[in-house]
């Protein structure tokens, strides 16, 4: 049996696709964020809100300290690949910023100063003890994109920071409205992050928008991108299977470990 060709397609080849322009593949990567940044997840609604209970706002700090205490270790891995030393000198700050000086710390320091502020021990947090495996799961597939995908996927998956003033500013009034234990000393991670957020988020945009020139590029650095948001989402779905549904894994931090002698969430 003979197959016909529509006369139509006759000679017709299938036309490439084309790199969008700088503003279009600006726009999509902003829609990503729109779409699928952690701020619309649940367990952000219920934490701004008021309604986490005291044990769930320990789990989230907890939980959260291995995403945060891994941000330098994954921007040392990629630092440690890069031979361009104007990339590194741009981007060794992120370091500095979470590691700090040995006597006034940075982010981390300032994340433990939220766990003393409900009620948990520095210390006990900092350990990683209680983490869910989920968690850990997460994040550490984060650090290893970072450090084995190329350098563009790695940068392009940074770019979740484009969104993270809004939450930022969110929570930041939203605990500051329904809980006791937040001040200026216990939330100053997120107030200082509205002023170190902006300087990574215009070179790392940048960076993307410069050097994904191709369609392909452009499909790989929104690849990344998504799979940054998936990340975070996955740590809350976490969090809400665990601690809201109370279907704690093993291993899970459970009420009243890691505590301090005194100090409560209100």
């Amino acid at each position: 049996m003979t197959t016909h060709t529509p006369a139509s397609r006759l000679g017709q080849a299938e036309k490439p696709r084309q790199a969008q322009s700088r503003a279009d593949f600006h726009d999509r990567l902003r829609q990503i964020g729109a779409d699928r940044y952690h701020d619309k997840h649940p367990f952000h609604a219920r934490l701004h809100g008021g309604e986490c209970t005291p044990d769930e706002v320990r789990a989230w700090v907890v939980n959260r300290w291995q995403y945060q205490s891994r941000i330098p270790m994954k921007d040392a891995a990629f630092m440690s690949r890069v031979v361009d030393p104007d990339l590194r000198r741009a981007w060794r700050s992120r370091i500095e910023d979470h590691d700090g000086g040995v006597d006034e710390g940075g982010g981390i320091r300032r994340w433990l100063k939220l766990a003393e502020a409900v009620g948990l021990a520095p210390d006990y947090v900092a350990s990683g003890v209680g983490v869910m495996p989920a968690t850990r799961f997460a994040v550490d597939a984060y650090v290893r994109f970072v450090r084995d995908m190329p350098l563009l996927d790695a940068i392009a998956s940074s770019l979740t920071e484009m969104f993270a003033p809004k939450i930022h500013e969110q929570r930041i009034e939203g605990l500051l409205k329904h809980y006791d234990f937040a001040n200026e000393t216990s939330l100053s991670y997120f107030q200082t992050r509205l002023k170190e957020a902006p300087k990574d988020v215009e070179f790392g945009l940048n960076y993307v928008l410069d050097h994904a020139d191709t369609l392909e590029k452009q499909d790989a650095a929104a690849a990344a991108l998504t799979f940054k948001t998936d990340v975070l989402w996955a740590q809350l779905d976490a969090l809400w299977h665990g601690y809201v549904e109370g279907h704690l894994s093993p291993g899970a931090w459970r009420p009243g470990e890691g505590m301090l002698a005194a100090g409560a969430v209100a």
